[in-house]
């Protein structure tokens, strides 16, 4: 459950969010006004059919893409920063140094190994012992032992975790993650989120998860559903 400063603390509030896509002369609007909290602590679902807006919201928190309209406000231990009033390169920053993406498709770097794909934020950032940092965080996913070995020898499993740690690294506050489990099969699936709750939890941080699986949306603090733009609350 979320902890107890959770109904005090949004770490990231969203007002009035819309995201429209032009395909071709005509326009698509994926999301339509939204408006919410998420707060320290939690683990949040966004659960809809494939293309219902899920990834277009992570995205959207995360600063790789931009609203067409609205804000998206994130708390910082110093500040609130409005993600949609800072340039291209002004919110990869950001992201690089206070989010933490999980992908479905993994998206290590081939040429890089175990470590160094996890030592990479840190290594950007400019931090000292990066190497180090990251071979503890592999201990901690259980891959201590495959530190040197590259992405294309480690299982589907094996490479959601290191994205994991991967995202873990620079100790981000709140941790996004789109379809985590989706490539892996149920076992696995069960392996990788039982991680990330464990990683997260443990250390008070906000998971904000999209995912189709209603068995994951089960163990979800808080569920919301989109559908026709909307994001409605289904659980909690």
């Amino acid at each position: 459950m979320r902890s107890s400063d959770a109904v005090h603390k949004p770490l990231i509030r969203i007002s009035g969010l819309r995201k429209i896509y032009w395909e071709g002369d005509q326009n698509h609007t994926v999301l339509d006004g939204i408006t919410e909290e998420f707060y320290g602590g939690e683990f949040v679902c966004l659960h809809g059919k494939s293309g219902s807006g899920k990834s277009s919201l992570l995205n959207l928190i995360a600063g790789i893409d931009a609203p067409s309209d609205g804000d998206i406000l994130i708390q910082t231990p110093d500040d609130e920063i409005a993600l949609n009033r800072l340039t291209e390169r002004e919110r990869t920053l950001f992201r690089r140094d206070h989010i933490g993406f999980v992908f479905q498709f993994f998206n290590l770097i081939p040429t890089l190994t175990v470590v160094e794909n996890v030592s990479l934020p840190l290594n950007l950032m400019g931090k000292r012992d990066a190497h180090k940092s990251a071979a503890s965080l592999l201990d901690a996913v259980g891959l201590g032992e495959r530190t040197n070995t590259y992405p294309d020898k480690l299982s589907g499993g094996e490479q959601q975790r290191v994205a994991i740690a991967r995202a873990l690294v620079h100790n981000p506050r709140f941790l996004l993650a789109d379809e985590p489990t989706g490539n892996l099969d149920a076992e696995t699936g069960e392996s990788v989120l039982s991680l990330l709750l464990r990683l997260t939890r443990a250390a008070g941080k906000t998971l904000v998860m999209a995912t189709h699986a209603t068995e994951i949306a089960e163990r979800a603090d808080r569920v919301f559903h989109i559908d026709g733009g909307k994001l409605n609350l289904q659980k909690g």
